[in-house]
C-alpha cells in the first residue's frame, strides 16, 4: 500500500511531550498500539514536512 492508496482502515492519534523530553506520536487501531518518541529537534522537522504537505495538498484543492 502506497501513501495515495484509499484504505477503509481508521486509527487516531494522539501526539504530546513525554517525561523525558521525547515527542511522542501514539497510534491506536483495531487492537494495535504504535508509540513513536522523537527527539525535539526530529519533531519538528517531522512538523515542517507536515506543514508542507499540507500546503500542496490545499494547493492542489479537492479530489
Amino acid at each position: 500500500m502506497g501513501i495515495n492508496s484509499e484504505s477503509d482502515m481508521s486509527a487516531n492519534l494522539q501526539i504530546g511531550p513525554t517525561t523525558e523530553g521525547m515527542v511522542r506520536l501514539y497510534i491506536t487501531s483495531e487492537g494495535i498500539e504504535i508509540p513513536m518518541d522523537f527527539d525535539p529537534e526530529e519533531a519538528l522537522e517531522i512538523a515542517e514536512e507536515i506543514r508542507a504537505s499540507a500546503e500542496i495538498a490545499k494547493a492542489r484543492g479537492p479530489g
